[in-house]
């Protein structure tokens, strides 16, 4: 399986290599205390055999014994796992501890030189491992040299126990100490992506028009991905300030002949030829709507996004259509609580309300209501107006460009499409409801300015 994750990632490789780490490391302590232990062995034998040199005299007749026995109790013990045996070569004799009972240690043919102390691991008493340390010392008898082979032996399974007994007591300490290294692998990844992290939140604020670009104050290793993206994100501008000037040549361009057609619908309208004048006066309104559509999706794209407050913007709308022939018989009720505002661009609000207004002006018999909702990080404004409304089935279907489902009241289609572009380039939601006056309810959703960052300055 593989991790997309790049935390994931640094965290699993951090618990290999500290399980790997722990575990070589555990392997070679035991080792080494193993190793500690048969020396510590090798060591209390070579006492042994000391002392055992030191307690052989001779009889008489020249018979090797041991004056005084040796004061570890284990000697007198019947198979306790630690033995000694004196062995004389010139007249076959054998001297063994009481621990041996009826055995003997099979000691190996090698040449010892006096005084010289071999190892060895062979097998005693039931066949039990022994590490056995021996020496050749020659005393004076009678007279004559005499070589005894000295060997000491003790059961090698005390050094695997006490091996054995150190990794059950390692072991917990090693646990911790991995969960200890784990938890400081986890605080060493959240720290060294903090920067990318950072990165995200930063791109995300410039997606969303609250930065222009990203800071400078990245570690040396991120640096460059910061100074690429800014890099992108100069060359996107300019090809937006190059789109937008195209754009606009483009209505400058056509508005002459608008006005043209415009001058020309009004002769024939004096002329009487109404029906022609208003197919023109039509399709010049239409043409001016899609400019309209193109040079506000142009704007949206490098628009400031501010803190907006809604209810003043709400009024000067009001006000205006209010003197218009649609909007002086109706009644308006502006109840968008003063205190609220929307990250929108006050141009794009304005466009916004605008739109939806002179619609609810359109359709409305008597009354178009706008009021406010609050919330945590949103806030959404709703124009309820009392006119015929429209059927649940069609309302997805006007939001369309240039969709009209009453081809008898003048217009392009296009309001409802501006205002859905518009909300789509803030993030926002656009709804259409029954209103509870009996016409249509239109709700707009923004990001709330109560919650949302103020944008830094341009």
């Amino acid at each position: 399986m593989k991790l997309r994750s790049l935390r994931l990632r640094l965290l699993f490789m951090a618990l290999v290599a500290n399980a790997l780490a722990l575990a070589i490391s555990g392997v070679g302590l035991v080792y080494l205390f193993e190793r500690h232990v048969e020396q510590r062995i090798d060591s209390e034998l070579e006492t042994y055999l000391n002392q055992l040199a030191g307690l052989v005299t001779f009889t008489p007749d020249g018979t090797a014994t041991i004056s005084t026995p040796l004061s570890d109790p284990r000697f007198d013990k019947p198979l306790s796992g630690l033995y000694w045996q004196v062995g004389d070569e010139a007249r076959g004799t054998l001297l063994r501890s009481r621990s041996l009972w009826d055995a003997t240690l099979a000691l190996p043919h090698d040449m010892l030189g006096n005084g010289a102390v071999h190892r060895h691991e062979l097998q005693g008493p039931a066949k039990v491992p022994l590490i056995v340390r021996e020496r050749s010392v020659t005393y004076r008898a009678s007279g004559e040299p005499r070589a005894l082979r000295i060997a000491v032996a003790i059961d090698a399974s005390e050094a695997r126990t006490a091996a054995r007994a150190f990794a059950g007591d390692l072991i917990p300490s090693l646990v911790l100490l991995g969960a200890v290294l784990l938890a400081a692998a986890w605080a060493q990844v959240q720290l060294g992506l903090r920067p990318l992290e950072e990165i995200r939140r930063g791109v995300g604020a410039i997606r969303s028009g609250l930065r222009r670009r990203l800071p400078g104050n990245f570690p040396e290793e991120v640096m460059p991905l910061a100074e690429e993206v800014n890099t992108l994100l100069d060359a996107q501008d300019k090809a937006i300030e190059q789109a937008r000037a195209s754009a606009g040549d483009l209505a400058h361009g056509l508005k002459t002949p608008l006005t043209a057609l415009a001058a020309d619908a009004r002769v024939l309208r004096e002329r009487g030829e109404v029906e022609t004048a208003r197919n023109i006066e039509d399709i010049a309104e239409a043409m001016r709507r899609h400019i309209e559509r193109a040079l506000t999706k142009a704007r949206l794209r490098s628009g400031q996004r501010v803190a907006t407050p809604l209810a003043p913007q709400a009024d000067r709308l009001i006000q205006t259509i209010r003197k218009t022939p649609l909007g002086s018989a109706l009644k308006w009720e502006n109840e968008i609580a003063s205190d609220i505002a929307a990250i929108i661009d006050p141009d794009d609000l304005t466009e916004l309300l605008g739109n939806i207004i002179e619609n609810a002006a359109k359709w409305a018999r008597t009354t178009v209501r706008l009021s406010s909702i609050a919330r945590d990080q949103t806030v959404t404004v709703v124009i309820d107006d009392d006119g015929p409304g429209i059927p649940e089935g069609s309302r997805h279907a006007v939001l369309e460009r240039g969709v009209r489902l009453d081809q008898t009241m003048a217009g392009t289609g296009l309001g409802l499409a501006i205002v859905g572009d518009i909300v789509e380039a803030y993030g926002g939601e656009l709804a259409l409801e029954e209103s509870p006056l009996g016409g249509l309810r239109v709700g707009v959703t923004l990001p709330s300015a109560g919650t949302a960052p103020r944008s830094e300055p341009h």
